[in-house]
C-alpha cells in the first residue's frame, strides 16, 4: 500500500516479544492464556529410541519440523541402535498416568500422537487418559493420531494378544489411526494386502468398523505391484485422498512410522484440515528420507533427516522449482495465475481511481495525499504483525526469513512514513472503516499458513503492480516525483516474485478446500486494495467519518 519498495525480505530474521513458545506470558513470568500459541502444541507418548531414528526422538523432531513445539511422555526404554533392539524397559503404567496427568494439569495440548504402548496395562492406561480429558467449546479436546507399532519389519508380531486388543480399543478414541500394511491386517484380523486396492478395502472396512479415519500406506507393497509408495487417506466412504509417492533407494527407513504419524499430527493442528496435513507431510517426510543416508548415522537402517528442509541447504532445495512434486507445482502455478486473472477488473479499476489518476499526473491535492499516507501508516503497523505471523507458521526456514523480513521492513517503512512525509505519527488519527475492514480480512486468515499468505500477497502484488505504471509517469518538477521513485525499486519487484512463487508453492500443496480458502481470501484482500487507494480520494474528514462513527 505505500512506499512498500523498500522492505528487505531477506536481510533481517525479526524477532517477537513473546515470552515462550506456549501461550505467552506476562511482565511476571505467569502464563497468560488468553494469547493465542506461537506454535501448535503437540505430545508424543512412545517409547524410546538413544540412537535418535524413532520413538519420543523422532517425534519431537518431526513436530518441530512441522512448526510445532514437542512434548513427550515414555511408554517404554529401549536399548537399541541402528542394528537392532536390544531390550525394552517398561515403566509401571501408573507411571506413565503420572506423566499424562502432569502435563494435562499445565499444558494446554492441541495434538496428541500415540506410538509404541508394549504392554496392555499400557495401552488402557492411555486409554483411560484419553477419556478423561476435557472437550467442548471452551476447551476443545486435541486431535489424536495413533500410530499402532505392533509389527516388526522383519514380521514378527511386537505385541501379545491381550495387548493388540487394548490397541485396538484405542482406535474408537483416536482420530487417525496410521498403520503400515501388516498393522492394518493385524487391526483388521485378516491376511496382510497384497495389492493397493486391496490395502485400500481393508482401510475402508477398518475406518467404518471404528469412526476413524486411516492412512493407507503403501510402503510395503512390492515392486511387482507397481503402486510405487502410495498413501491414502481412508474414510468409512472410501478414499477421501491419495497420494502417488516414488520409492527411494535408500538405507535411511528407521522411524518414517512414526515420522509421519507425529508430523501429521502437528500439522493438522496448524491446519485443521487432515488432507492438506497429510499432503504436506509426505512431501516432507519424501524428503527427509533422501536426505537421510548423508547424515552418516550408524551402520544399519539409518534414519531419516527431519530437518532437510529446515536447514540453509535444505531451504534453497526447496526453493528450486524441481524441489516440489511436478504436478503439485503446476497445480499450484495454474491456481495462483486464475486468481491474478480474475482480479483484472480490480486492478483496471484501481488504474481508473481519481486518486491514482491525479497522483499520477501530479494534480493530486496535498490534503488527499496525507489522508493516504495516514491510513497507510495505520494498516502498515497491523500488516506487519501479519507478515510476522507468517513467519511463525512457515514451513521452510526460507519462507520464515522471507516473511520475517517483510515485517521487519514494513515498520521501517512505516517509521518512514511518520518522519519524512507526516512530519510525525498520527497518533490522533484513527483508522478509517475501510483501512480497519482490510486488516480485519487479514486478521482472520488465523493460523492457517496457505491462507494467510493468499491474504497478505496482493498487498505485494497489486501494489507492485500499478506501482510500475506510475513510475513510467514520473518526470523532473513532477510534485510527488520522490514518491513515484520509490514504485521503480527493482529490490522490492523481487520481493514481490519471490512471494508469489511462496504463494504457488502452498497452493501447489494445499487440498481443495485449503485452496479454495485461499482463492477468496486472495480475491477479497485485491477488492480490499482497490477501496483503500478509492478511500484516499475524499476528503479526509468524510474517510474517517466511518471510524468515528463506529
Amino acid at each position: 500500500m505505500s512506499v512498500r519498495a523498500r522492505y528487505d525480505s531477506s536481510a533481517h530474521q525479526g524477532t517477537t516479544d513473546r515470552g515462550t513458545t506456549g501461550q505467552g506470558t506476562t511482565e511476571h513470568g505467569t502464563t497468560d492464556r488468553a494469547a493465542p500459541p506461537s506454535r501448535p502444541r503437540v505430545l508424543a507418548i512412545a517409547g524410546s529410541d538413544p540412537s535418535g531414528g524413532a520413538g519420543v526422538q523422532a517425534d519431537l523432531k518431526a513436530v518441530a519440523a512441522a512448526g510445532g513445539y514437542g512434548m513427550a511422555a515414555l511408554t517404554a526404554l529401549t536399548a537399541q541402535n541402528t542394528r537392532g533392539v536390544r531390550g525394552v524397559h517398561v515403566p509401571p503404567a501408573e507411571f506413565l498416568t503420572a506423566q499424562l496427568d502432569a502435563l494435562a494439569d499445565d499444558v494446554a495440548i492441541d495434538a496428541v500422537k500415540i506410538g509404541m504402548l508394549a504392554a496392555a496395562p499400557v495401552a488402557r492406561a492411555v486409554g483411560a487418559w484419553l477419556d478423561g480429558l476435557p472437550g467442548g467449546a471452551t476447551s476443545p479436546r486435541p486431535a489424536v493420531v495413533l500410530d499402532p507399532v505392533m509389527v516388526a519389519t522383519s514380521g514378527d508380531r511386537l505385541l501379545d494378544p491381550t495387548a493388540e486388543r487394548a490397541v485396538r480399543d484405542l482406535l474408537a478414541r483416536v482420530d487417525v489411526v496410521t498403520p503400515n500394511l501388516p498393522e492394518l491386517a493385524v487391526l483388521v484380523e485378516e491376511p496382510p494386502a497384497a495389492s493397493w486396492a486391496a490395502a485400500l478395502d481393508q482401510a475402508r472396512r477398518l475406518a467404518a468398523r471404528h469412526d476413524v479415519l486411516v492412512v493407507a500406506k503403501g510402503g510395503h507393497l512390492t515392486g511387482d505391484d507397481g503402486a510405487g509408495a502410495p498413501d491414502a487417506l481412508v474414510g468409512a466412504d472410501g478414499v477421501l485422498l491419495e497420494l502417488a509417492g516414488e520409492r527411494v533407494r535408500t538405507t535411511a527407513t528407521h522411524g518414517t512410522g512414526c515420522s509421519l504419524s507425529s508430523g501429521l499430527a502437528a500439522r493438522y493442528a496448524r491446519t485443521g484440515d487432515w488432507a492438506e496435513a497429510l499432503r504436506a507431510t509426505k512431501a516432507w517426510l519424501a524428503a527427509a528420507i533422501r536426505a537421510g543416508e548423508a547424515l552418516r548415522v550408524g551402520g544399519g537402517h539409518g534414519p531419516v533427516d527431519h530437518l532437510a528442509e529446515s536447514t540453509p541447504s535444505g531451504a534453497v532445495e526447496r526453493e528450486r522449482p524441481g524441489a516440489q512434486d511436478g504436478a503439485a507445482a503446476a497445480a499450484g502455478r495454474a491456481a495462483v495465475d486464475r486468481w491474478w486473472d480474475a482480479a483484472a477488473p480490480v486492478r483496471a479499476a484501481i488504474d481508473g481511481l481519481p486518486f491514482v489518476r491525479a497522483l499520477g499526473d501530479g494534480s493530486l491535492a496535498a490534503d488527499r495525499f496525507r489522508t493516504y499516507l495516514e491510513q497507510d501508516a495505520i494498516y502498515l503497523r497491523e500488516y506487519s504483525r501479519c507478515l510476522a505471523r507468517a513467519s511463525q507458521l512457515a514451513p521452510t526456514r526460507a519462507e520464515q526469513t522471507f516473511w520475517a523480513g517483510g515485517a521487519h521492513g514494513a515498520l521501517v517503512t512505516e517509521l518512514d512514513l511518520h518522519t519524512s512525509w507526516l512530519g510525525g505519527e498520527p497518533t490522533d488519527v484513527p483508522a478509517s472503516r475501510t483501512t480497519a475492514a482490510y486488516l480485519e480480512h487479514l486478521r482472520g486468515a488465523g493460523d492457517d499458513y496457505a491462507t494467510l499468505v493468499a491474504a497478505v500477497l496482493p498487498c505485494y502484488w497489486i501494489y507492485q503492480d500499478v506501482g510500475e505504471r506510475l513510475a513510467a509517469l514520473n518526470r523532473p518538477g513532477h510534485p510527488y516525483s520522490a514518491w513515484l521513485g520509490t514504485y521503480a525499486d527493482e529490490e522490492f519487484a523481487a520481493s514481490t516474485r519471490r512471494a508469489v512463487a511462496v504463494l504457488r508453492r502452498a497452493a501447489g500443496d494445499a487440498g481443495p478446500a485449503t485452496r479454495a480458502r485461499m482463492a477468496a481470501a486472495f480475491q477479497r484482500a485485491c477488492e480490499h486494495e482497490l477501496a483503500f487507494f478509492d478511500q484516499a480520494a475524499e476528503p479526509r474528514a468524510v474517510a474517517l467519518a466511518g471510524a468515528a462513527a463506529g
